[in-house]
């Protein structure tokens, strides 16, 4: 990508609506939209207006209307790209965007690259690579709790935490570095013992960040949850009933569900993503085993499972059935005990399961006790009281950046116990301080080690 050119874009979404934005980046912006855009005071010029300001006027192809529009002006380093950038909100007619598209084309623009303007914005300093990252979570975000936690990360949570991290022990490698010099006069500047401390209280830190990701995944792409059972239990007609539409086919014909079908509910700010899956039980049919084995598939990847099994099923055959899906999906599998057709005027059933997280009794098909159970799921994932200054981490790139620099950490821990060489030490600490960098794409660089030193060590005057 060509950094010193100004670029532009639509930056609304494609379509016809009632407001566009067109938005443009580089030197040149302001002086490009001039070219085609004429104040309703016929002599004001965007190049001359301070930033932040607002203006109303037309933008003319020659001598031809175009549409009448709002031009907002940000002056570099007070924008968003930290460059001198241009909005024009038109009306949202797809003729009137793409005309002003290729005018701004036509007047030295070129056409933005995807996430051009965001990667401007990190190598102006606007944003790290964290925060970069969480613009795509917060547009991509479709609950209160996904907006939640990428608004926190675009505000800098995760970046603030690892800039505290890092300040920490680029305080000890200036010590141990410092060491080095000196290392003929036999001085100790950094106490084994506080690094050893502040070592193992960043892996705690370290380790929480890390485990916090379940919680991260399930947040931003939605919490999985799994109706599974035998054929005819009602698994489509509880999936209907959540969702309060016609999703699955619902017939009395077993087998009816071959394939997995998925779809999503938002309650109380969560996403979860309820998947209606084949009725599990032994078949000859080629098409039912291949949906069988989804089935055991999407059990894997679920984190809650509602086993669904018929209110007069006896607890033999439940039991049978649970350990084949702990079996197939692991024992730490948060399981519901769903107890369907409950209009048969049965007792509620008593039944008990060291597996099993909790049990409802519901009517699927007379919509009884669906909120019941709604509430249940809810409570069995706890995601409802999130902190808005809790740190959480969404990114499986973080995460692995994360869990090397754990790794390195250990390193640390490991070299202090064994009295490793301060250059191998300062080695494995750097180490770390680079995994942490790559989350936010802010290195160590020797100027700072020294800048560390000589700013805050008083070394002969």
């Amino acid at each position: 990508m060509a950094m010193q050119d100004t670029i532009c874009a639509i930056s609304t979404i494609q379509g016809n609506g009632a407001i566009a934005v067109l938005r443009l980046t580089g030197s040149k912006a302001s002086t490009i939209v001039d070219s085609i855009f004429v104040s309703k005071q016929k002599d004001k010029k965007l190049v001359n207006q301070k930033t932040q300001t607002l203006h109303f006027g037309a933008i003319y192809e020659n001598s031809e209307l175009i549409d009448e529009v709002l031009v907002s002006v940000f002056k570099a380093p007070n924008s968003y790209t930290g460059e001198n950038l241009v909005e024009i909100s038109c009306h949202g007619s797809l003729f009137i965007q793409n005309q002003i598209l290729q005018l701004l084309v036509k007047q030295g623009a070129r056409i933005a690259q995807p996430g051009e303007f965001t990667q401007r914005a990190y190598l102006n300093g606007k944003l790290d690579l964290a925060q970069a990252e969480a613009v795509a979570d917060l547009i991509a975000s479709s609950s209160k709790a996904a907006h939640k936690v990428a608004m926190n990360q675009m505000r800098g949570g995760i970046s603030t935490e690892l800039q505290r991290l890092r300040a920490d022990l680029l305080q000890f490698i200036s010590l141990i570095e410092l060491e080095l010099d000196f290392s003929e006069e036999d001085v100790e500047f950094a106490d084994r013992e506080k690094l050893r401390s502040l070592i193992e209280n960043i892996d705690a830190e370290i380790s929480t960040l890390i485990k916090s990701f379940e919680l991260g995944n399930a947040i931003k792409n939605g919490v999985p949850v799994a109706i599974v059972g035998e054929p005819n239990v009602g698994k489509s007609t509880l999936l209907n009933a959540i969702l309060n539409e016609d999703k699955a086919i619902v017939s009395e014909i077993a087998g009816t569900t071959r394939d997995v079908i998925e779809d999503t509910f938002n309650l109380n700010g969560i996403t979860y993503r309820f998947i209606d899956t084949a009725g599990l039980r032994k078949t000859t049919d080629t098409i039912e085993v291949l949906g069988i084995e989804k089935t055991y598939q999407k059990i894997k990847q679920a984190d809650i499972v509602l086993a669904l099994f018929d209110v007069e099923d006896n607890a033999a055959k439940i039991n049978t059935a649970l350990y084949d899906i702990f079996e197939k999906s692991g024992e730490n599998k948060k399981v519901i005990l769903v107890f369907n057709k409950a209009d048969k005027n049965c007792d509620n059933p008593i039944f008990s399961h060291k597996l099993v997280t909790d049990l409802v009794s519901i009517s699927a098909k007379e919509n009884t006790n669906i909120e019941v159970l709604l509430q249940c799921i809810q409570k069995t994932c706890n995601l409802d009281k999130i902190d808005s200054n809790q740190v959480i981490v969404t990114n499986a790139r973080h995460v692995e950046a994360l869990t090397l620099a754990k790794e390195s950490l250990d390193r640390v821990l490991t070299g202090l116990e064994s009295g490793i060489t301060n250059d191998f030490l300062a080695m494995d600490i750097r180490e770390v301080i680079h995994h942490l960098a790559g989350i936010t794409g802010e290195e160590i660089t020797t100027d700072e080690v020294l800048g560390n030193i000589f700013g805050q060590f008083c070394i002969g005057k």
